[in-house]
């Protein structure tokens, strides 16, 4: 089944990623750079192995959000000095009993004012691959914190 969505023109770069077994199995890239155990949520604990799919999206989403929030500040001509992009993703449900998630990103820059960091943020979210890809599908909270 293929569902028609906007598809990019100039293809930069596939990331193939097999897993097997699903949240309580592995995934490996096709590269080899990445291989990890997954853990279902609910069987997480302190000493629990792997990862999960949550964890895998929030820092896919946080180092993609980080490096649009450079590039928006050189085309918005603004020195944020060092920044942090922290994401959480909530695995929940809806009233009608399907599984989504809810992600909040927390963007940190204590060298740049709190109105420039703002702006440069919008326009990070606007770039950001993730970002396009869960605009209007998945609620997505921006804290910013800049210099005050």
């Amino acid at each position: 089944m293929t569902v028609p969505t906007a598809v990019p023109l100039d293809v930069l770069y596939v990331a193939t990623v097999q897993v097997t077994g699903g949240r309580g199995g592995s995934a490996r890239s096709l590269t080899g750079a990445l291989q990890v155990e997954l853990t279902r949520p609910a069987q997480r604990g302190p000493d629990a192995p792997g990862t999960d799919p949550e964890e895998l999206f929030a820092a896919g989403y946080a180092a993609c959000f980080d490096s649009a929030l450079a590039v928006a500040a050189r085309q918005e001509k603004v020195s944020t000095g060092p920044t942090s992009v922290t994401a959480s993703v909530s695995l929940g449900r809806t009233a009608d009993e399907r599984y989504a998630i809810a992600v909040e990103l927390a963007v940190s820059a204590p060298d740049c004012p709190q109105g420039e960091l703002e702006r440069v943020v919008a326009a990070a979210d606007r770039l950001c691959p993730y970002s396009n890809a869960v605009r209007g599908n998945t609620p997505v909270t921006i804290r910013v914190d800049g210099r005050s």
